[in-house]
């Protein structure tokens, strides 16, 4: 870092000391309010969202401005909690189970697992729970989007690696993946944001076609890695982790391409049934459905042939 993003690094460090003696009542106030304001003075992104939740939850104008006043309010918090990581964990006495029969064959499983999760709920804490989940040497690995700032990159990171858990940039982030997941690691993607047309395979989320990273199944098939879906939902003043059935890519049949399709749709349908169990809590505000599958000219010329 340059003398400039240290000192900026370091005002960071100090603000988020003071922010952290709030604890997590003050927090969830203070995230609350942030989410408000956002939806006050972002109106492209707060009618984006309404838009969103009535196309693709069919739900009225009044209820899909409810609920995504309510998705902005529990963004704010997401965002302010990055600085709590250090005091969240598997023995956190906020945190509660939902399923304590999957998180004990999650615990005690010794296969490569890549754990598909989403910008829902309290995604910054859960990797402070992944990164208690095993203990060392096992790698315990969350692949992220890097900040350019290399002073807010610097501070992020910090907080993110607090209870173990490597981060990860995604843009080189498959050789690490690989090696992680063939020592039995776990590691973490967040599966529920628009990416580009080359790293895409195109399925259904939320009734409509959407440009899905096929990223995190490649490497989970190219591993023989189990895919988990994971997400941690805040109830009140707690957060309970939810899981559901890991799919085995060991046992899937067909070509590789055939196997990383069907990775991929089934971790985008794992997060599609989270989303619509509390619609509240996922990131509305976003464009996921922004990238568009492109239809070859050749194919056009052909349709247009033959009308």
């Amino acid at each position: 870092m340059t003398g400039g993003e240290r000192l900026r690094f370091h005002l960071l460090c100090g603000a988020g000391h003071v922010l952290r003696l709030f604890g997590f009542p003050g927090t969830a106030v203070l995230g609350n309010l942030t989410g408000r304001l956002i939806w006050r003075f972002l109106p492209s992104r707060r009618n984006l969202a309404v838009n969103n939740i009535m196309k693709h939850l069919g739900m009225s104008r009044e209820e899909a401005e409810q609920t995504a006043k309510a998705s902005f309010c529990h963004t704010g918090r997401a965002f302010l909690e990055i600085l709590l990581t250090g005091k969240f964990g598997m023995n956190s006495p906020r945190l509660r189970i939902a399923s304590p029969e999957l998180m004990q064959k999650l615990r005690e499983c010794d296969r490569p697992i890549v754990a598909a999760t989403a910008h829902f709920g309290s995604w910054e804490l859960l990797a402070s729970m992944l990164g208690q989940l095993y203990a060392p040497p096992r790698p315990r690995m969350v692949v992220v989007r890097r900040y350019r700032d290399e002073a807010v990159q610097a501070f992020i990171a910090s907080c993110r690696e607090a209870t173990g858990a490597d981060m990860i940039g995604h843009r080189n982030a498959a050789m690490s993946v690989i090696r992680a997941l063939h020592k039995k690691g776990i590691v973490a993607f967040l599966v529920d944001h628009n990416t580009s047309p080359s790293e895409a395979e195109f399925l259904p989320f939320l009734n409509e076609t959407a440009a899905v990273n096929m990223g995190p199944a490649l490497l989970a098939v190219r591993a023989k890695a189990l895919v988990w879906p994971v997400v941690l939902v805040r109830e009140k003043d707690h957060y309970v982790f939810h899981l559901k059935e890991p799919l085995d890519t060991a046992t899937l049949e067909g070509s590789r391409d055939e196997q990383v399709k069907a990775a991929a749709l089934f971790y985008t349908q794992a997060i599609e049934s989270f989303i619509r169990e509390r619609p509240e809590q996922w990131f509305w505000m976003h464009d996921r459905w922004k990238t568009k599958e492109k239809t070859s000219a050749a194919s056009h010329d052909s349709a247009a042939g033959q009308a």
